[in-house]
């Protein structure tokens, strides 16, 4: 019972640090009346976007649980209410403290002058997403192991159970939990999906029509589309990431507990491994938001008033909560593994009680590598970013097909990486330590979440202090936050697909392993390709992320144009505006971006359920295992590609903005001509980056679980067995 008892605790203690952090940015002084006037125009528009969405939400939550009762049982039905709720909380929360943190930054630019100073106070605001984003998921995972798991007996209990309407047989607590991740997932879906269209039809508006017709800086207070620009990070990059993020983090648990509970009864383990196999991830995670919190502190506990190194502290903090759970986690396998008379052969252990802290620690090395190499893709400090801005030189055609050929070129790297972590995880802990690199990739979320969070929050600093007219130098602190927060953020979506894709490759196992009647090899479940059905499958699974994204990128279009037609009826019929003599309709763009987004979200948020449902029950399981074969790679490679070719476009648009070019300086000869490719690139990259790259672990992961949850359902009912067999 320990091992509960901390679990409950670590989310409790994550929550409180949490809502410490939130209510210590509340007491900061929000700065001038034209700063708390645009501020609070960031926080309205942001609410009412959440709020409407929200609703939209609710109901789809409620016609899947519906569907989820009377297909399996009320108590997985339960699980995924609770899981929708866990991470809708989360996400608002984090969206409520950036549209607080980021007035608050700006002002602390302003008084201060002093960046390490308005570092602490945007990372403070950023470790609330974070902190939220693993105590939310761990505490809804509490109570699920404490209602359900104890006091109702199920979770040692290996006995299946008939669904009530459809009479199929179940384990009742892995598909418990099942419910709770696809819970998770929903939310994370419409968050990122919605969110995404929203921040990406906004900036391409603004920047259209700002910075390449009309000629003015960006976050311009006389451009009409800012306002709903700045409200798009919060949603977006606020909300849409952390729960994300969170899905990923409950999914990788998720996996692992269900495939222990496979390796017993499909493999035969012995029953005695079943308490050791699935309390590792829990105390796994729960040391890992302990060391999250310790990182978080120990950032905003030091003076940094004499420190300019912005993305060494943050990196400091990242490092020292990815070491002690390292630490932690050797220990929770010496003692959950060691001297329990564990037969290591059954599970594929090669290094003893070793193993499982091995596969973990595979993923987080892997981890860091990703991120590494995504940096070095589109940081400036380094050289694919410069040669990028360098072809702005060109034109913008060159710039483009520069950017196509950088992401493209980026993607082998991070599949190298993850293609040894998946053999070495595999041949020292089995399919385990496959599940347990996942997580380990994800032990120390909280803090990744945290230093991605920062970014979005700093890059509204800036909007603010432009808007409000500050002195310049508040502007230069702001925008080296909001780079580092470029090249962080970069990072994280490098960090999110690598486990995404590994989440959903546990997923995949369990899905395979809950397969009836499936045939191991080894112990391990088959799945062959060359099977027509499976073919047939991967091919069209290959094809469904292309067309989602082809969806996303439309969306973005269809709002950002309306958008371009709004700001430029407004130039056009009140000349005033440009002149600074009267204030732009902010309102009627938050409305559009607000207004295509619920309206475009709607199709590509709900596919990642309804296909691999629709599939199943028209041609089976071999079938939808071979979609998610097909799916879960191009969704990688694809991720991979329009993440870091469009973090390079704008880091390479903000390095010629800051005299990073040779001969090329801000209002001399040529700068027009450059910056303009340059933005032309930054605006094609933007629904890349922010839209289709962030969606795609999501939209993998979504299916992966609708499937898991589903399976025992078509494959025994579905279209191709009544015909043929």
């Amino acid at each position: 019972m320990n091992f509960y008892v901390l679990l409950f605790l670590a989310a409790l203690a994550a929550l409180a640090y949490a809502a410490f952090n939130y209510f210590s940015v509340k007491r900061l002084e929000e700065g001038t009346e034209t700063m708390q006037r645009i501020a609070a125009a960031i926080r309205v528009g942001a609410n009412t976007f959440i709020e409407y969405e929200y609703k939209v939400l609710v109901l789809v939550v409620l016609i899947v649980a519906a569907v989820v009762w009377l297909a399996l049982d009320w108590y997985v039905a339960v699980a995924l209410l609770l899981g929708s709720v866990m991470s809708a909380s989360a996400g608002f929360i984090g969206m409520k403290i950036a549209t607080y943190s980021n007035v608050r930054v700006t002002n602390e630019a302003r008084k201060s002058e002093n960046i390490g100073q308005t570092l602490k106070v945007a990372f403070r605001g950023g470790s609330v997403m974070g902190l939220c984003v693993g105590g939310f998921a761990l505490f809804g995972l509490s109570i699920l192991f404490i209602v359900f798991g104890k006091c109702m007996g199920l979770i040692d209990s290996l006995e299946t159970s008939k669904c009530w309407l459809t009479g199929i047989e179940i384990i009742k607590f892995p598909n418990i939990l099942s419910g709770y991740a696809l819970g998770c997932s929903m939310v994370a879906m419409f968050n990122r999906v919605g969110g995404g269209i929203y921040t990406k039809a906004a900036d391409m508006g603004a920047d259209l029509v700002g910075k390449t017709e009309a000629h003015i800086p960006e976050d311009d207070p006389r451009n009409p589309a800012t306002i709903a620009d700045n409200v798009g990070d919060n949603v977006g990059d606020v909300a849409g990431l952390g729960s994300d993020l969170l899905e990923s983090y409950v999914a990788s648990i998720v996996a692992a507990i269900a495939l222990a509970y496979n390796l017993i009864v499909k493999v035969g383990v012995q029953e005695s491994s079943l308490n050791a196999l699935y309390t590792f991830p829990l105390a796994f995670a729960s040391v890992g938001l302990l060391a999250c919190i310790l990182g978080v502190a120990s950032l905003l506990v030091r003076n940094l008033s004499k420190s300019k190194k912005v993305h060494q502290n943050l990196d400091q903090a990242t490092w020292l909560g990815a070491g002690i759970t390292l630490v932690g986690g050797l220990f929770l396998s010496y003692k959950l593994f060691n001297g329990r008379g564990i037969d290591f052969a059954m599970l594929g252990f090669h290094a003893g009680w070793l193993s499982p802290f091995i596969g973990g620690a595979v993923g987080v090395l892997a981890g860091i590598i990703i991120g590494i190499i995504a940096e070095y893709y589109t940081s400036s400090d380094y050289k694919p970013t410069k040669r990028l801005a360098e072809a702005s030189r060109e034109g913008s055609a060159l710039t483009i097909t520069s950017g196509l050929a950088l992401g493209m070129n980026s993607c082998m790297l991070p599949c190298i990486v993850l293609g040894i972590g998946i053999i070495v995880a595999y041949y020292i802990a089995g399919l385990y330590g496959v599940a347990m690199s996942a997580m380990g990739m994800l032990s120390f979320v909280s803090l990744t979440v945290s230093v991605d969070t920062y970014g979005p929050i700093s890059d509204n600093a800036g909007g603010i202090a432009e808007m409000s007219k500050l002195p310049e130098g508040v502007r230069e602190i702001t925008d080296t936050l909001d780079a580092v927060g470029n090249t962080t953020a970069a990072i994280g979506k490098g960090f999110a697909i690598g486990s995404g894709g590994l989440a959903a490759l546990s997923l995949m196992l369990s899905y395979m392993y809950s397969i009836p009647g499936e045939k191991l090899t080894g112990g391990v479940p088959q799945l062959n390709i060359m099977e027509p059905m499976t073919l047939a499958g991967a091919i069209v699974g290959g094809a469904i992320p292309f067309l989602f994204s082809g969806l996303l990128i439309d969306a973005v279009a269809k709002t950002a144009r309306t958008m371009v037609d709004e700001v430029r009826r407004q130039f056009k019929t009140h000349p005033a505006i440009l002149e600074g003599k009267e204030d732009p309709d902010y309102k009627s763009c938050i409305g559009i971006s607000t207004k295509g987004a619920l309206g475009e979200m709607k199709l590509p948020a709900l596919m990642a359920v309804i296909i691999p449902v629709v599939c199943g029950l028209l041609f089976g399981a071999n079938f939808v295992g071979g979609i998610l074969i097909g799916s879960t790679i191009c969704a990688i490679m694809i991720a991979l590609f329009t993440g870091n070719s469009g973090g390079a476009w704008d880091n390479g648009k903000k390095y010629i903005e800051q005299g990073g070019l040779e001969g090329i300086k801000k209002g001399g000869e040529g700068y027009d001509a450059v910056h303009d490719a340059a933005v032309v690139g930054d605006t094609v990259g933007d629904p890349l980056k922010d839209t289709v790259g962030p969606c795609m672990d999501i939209f993998i992961k979504i299916m992966s679980t609708v499937s898991l949850v589903a399976v025992t359902v078509f494959s025994q009912y579905n279209l191709w067995n009544v015909l043929f067999n």
